[in-house]
Parts: C-alpha cells; sequence; structure tokens
C-alpha cells in the first residue's frame, strides 16, 4: 500500500510517517523504481503501535525503547514496565504542575472584580518580577487588597 493508504490504515499522518522514518523511529520502507514508499501490513501495525504510544503521551525516545522492546520476543516485561511507570510519574507531576496553575489563576481571578476599572491582580501578577505565586504569597499579597 502507498503511504496515504498506510496513514489512513495506521491513523498516522503521511508527515508523520516520513518524519517517523527520517529519525529512525521507522524503518525506512521499500521504494518502487519511481521512488514510491510501499508499506506492508506489518508497518502499518508498526504505525498503529507508535500512535498509540503517541496518544499516551509517550516522548519519541520511549517510543523508540517500546518499540524496540515490542520486537525483541526475549525482551523483559519489568523494562516495559519500567519505561510505563517512569512514564506515569512525570504525568502525575504533570497533573500536578496543572492543578496548581490552574489553582493559581483561579486564585488571582477570585481577587479581581472585573468590573470596568482599570485595576487587575491578574495582569500585575503577569508583570511581577517574582515567581508565580503559590496559595501563601498571593494570600499575602491579595489578601489586604481584598477583591480588587
Amino acid at each position: 500500500m502507498n503511504i496515504g493508504q498506510a496513514a489512513a490504515a495506521s491513523g498516522v499522518s503521511s508527515k508523520m510517517i516520513r518524519y517517523y522514518e527520517s529519525i529512525g523511529l521507522i524503518p525506512k520502507t521499500v521504494r518502487t523504481e519511481s521512488g514510491y514508499r510501499v508499506y506492508s501490513d506489518h508497518d502499518v501495525h508498526t504505525l498503529r503501535f507508535v500512535r498509540r504510544a503517541r496518544d499516551l503521551g509517550f516522548s519519541v525516545e520511549q517510543i523508540a525503547d517500546l518499540v524496540s522492546l515490542w520486537q525483541d520476543r526475549e525482551r523483559a516485561s519489568k523494562d516495559v514496565k519500567a519505561i510505563a511507570l517512569e512514564h506515569v510519574g512525570l504525568l502525575e507531576r504533570k497533573i500536578r504542575e496543572l492543578q496548581e496553575m490552574a489553582s493559581t489563576l483561579k486564585h488571582l481571578a477570585d481577587h479581581c472584580c472585573g468590573d470596568s476599572r482599570p485595576h487587575c491582580p491578574i495582569l500585575e501578577e503577569l508583570a511581577s518580577h517574582d515567581p508565580l505565586p503559590v496559595h501563601a504569597k498571593a494570600d499575602a499579597r491579595f489578601g489586604a487588597l481584598g477583591k480588587a
């Protein structure tokens, strides 16, 4: 099948297939005499594997390791589990960071009247030279002001 058909069958865009080939994530495919790429069912299966790993947020480097382990029938499952658990830890840290960002923004929005006056603690905080506050710092900075 050609690259368009492989893209449709795998859910990976033609552009990404070319990119994955260029960085060695997937092997370069066979080409016809006229230079067109030809993909096998096995290639499509590998592309689906890569797409699922990307859907779970694995990095390209992690996916390369996972593809290698997937293709190695002598692999130890502990190696796969270690990659997955490392990724879980990263995702959990990102979730905490996103929750902290949302909480800080909510706190700042709670201290903004959102009226027609120009004073806005949200913009003041963004313009500040200080690191973004955690709640204790934000309370200290804006608590005395009340809702501004």
